[in-house]
């Protein structure tokens, strides 16, 4: 049975149908035993193909490229401060490689619904298409930047471990270089710069020393997490709500800011529109930052027996942040105790730095993308922006 068993193995036709399996699996992403990350794309097989939408309008495929020798497509998304941080790498990579033959777009693997507020600490902008061309757009990128975040088909043929993982295809579109840009996040620590080391060896017609290495940064958001971004959601709206009253003293500790922390302070109303309107947005700060060195304090300048009610709008808005109420009838004095230059119109909203210093101010309804800015930089993360 075994001699039988074998001398069948090794009939031509069943030979040819063996190679040829061993073949497609070697070519194939493999999908890990949770489901949800492929492996990468082995060396030595060809590149996907794909067809994208990018920030500028267009949508992209592998024939775009046709006329670059060597291809260089880089995983990498908004949100993650790594990837934020090798920005300025990769167009400069653009601009010492495009006469050299080389091309360079950049692919966002991340599903926007699969990211939690609580990831984006670091950052102004979330992964949605739409954000993307924000980014782009503020960063003056030189190279295409597709969104694959709706299906993430490509992504997972291509299997990318991180933001920023690279891979590097030659003429023939095989896989010749896969891992990290370079060894460090930080430029000034860098020693070995791994990918353009893979792209001196192929345009010298050298085999690439490091084929292959880890790449470090933020995981990729892949599809399926939705139900867990929900569940967080439920909790935070599940968080006690509270409201207390505050003097003129206290309102002059709150300007002084010795929390050590970053603190975005909103002066609003209930009768207030624009403060009803921003209200949400202020909310959604408060969730991306709160667990770094940053607090958000609202103030409410209705009188002390309204505090019902403004209690109520609070807790329909999941405000569990501090809340304060004016503990006084005499407004005036309190906003003289806050800030003599406040001329007392609503909303109100300053970023002090820790010990009090204005990092911005503005009077009237806030533009939440540049208080997250704002924000970004005050906790020290301006590096990666």
């Amino acid at each position: 049975m075994i001699t039988g068993a074998i001398s069948d193995f090794e009939s031509r036709p069943v030979r040819r149908f063996c190679v040829l399996l061993v073949s497609l699996v070697a070519a194939a992403p493999i999908a890990a035993a949770d489901g949800h990350s492929p492996e990468t794309r082995p060396l030595g097989v060809s590149a996907p193909d794909f067809k994208l939408p990018a920030v500028d309008g267009k949508r992209y495929s592998l024939k775009d490229f046709q006329n670059a020798g060597l291809l260089v497509v880089v995983f990498t998304c908004n949100h993650c401060p790594t990837a934020q941080n090798y920005e300025e790498r990769l167009m400069q990579i653009v601009n010492d490689y495009k006469k050299k033959g080389v091309a360079l777009l950049a692919i966002n693997p991340n599903d926007p619904k699969s990211v939690r507020l609580d990831e984006l600490g670091y950052t102004d902008l979330s992964d949605s298409f739409e954000e993307m061309k924000i980014r782009a757009k503020h960063k003056k990128f030189n190279f295409p930047y597709l969104y694959d975040g709706d299906t993430e088909e490509v992504s997972r043929a291509y299997g990318p471990v991180a933001t920023p993982h690279a891979f590097v295809f030659d003429q023939q579109r095989r896989l010749r270089y896969t891992g990290r840009v370079d060894d460090s996040e930080r430029p000034d620590l860098v020693k070995t710069r791994d990918l353009r080391n893979a792209l001196d060896a192929l345009l010298a017609g050298r085999e690439v020393e490091v084929r292959q290495t880890k790449s470090f940064g933020c995981s990729i958001k892949w599809a399926g997490k939705e139900e867990a971004v929900k569940e967080y959601l439920a909790k935070l709206a599940a968080e006690p709500v509270r409201v207390e009253l505050v003097d003129a003293q206290g309102l002059k500790t709150l300007r002084k800011n010795d929390s050590g922390k970053a603190r975005l302070i909103n002066f609003w109303a209930t009768w207030c529109g624009p403060c009803i309107t921003e209200f949400p947005d202020l909310i959604t700060i408060h969730r991306m930052y709160r667990h770094r060195a940053f607090e958000l304090v609202t103030v409410c300048a209705n009188y002390p027996d309204e505090q019902k009610e403004v209690l109520a709008f609070l807790e329909k808005n999941h405000a569990s942040g501090r809340n304060l109420l004016f503990g006084e009838t005499d407004k005036y004095k309190l906003m003289e105790a806050f800030d003599p230059k406040w001329s007392g119109a609503l909303p109100y909203t300053l970023l002090l730095g820790p010990g009090g210093e204005v990092l911005y101010r503005h009077q009237d309804a806030i533009d939440p993308l540049e208080v997250k800015r704002a924000v970004v930089k005050a906790l020290k993360e301006d590096r990666f922006q």
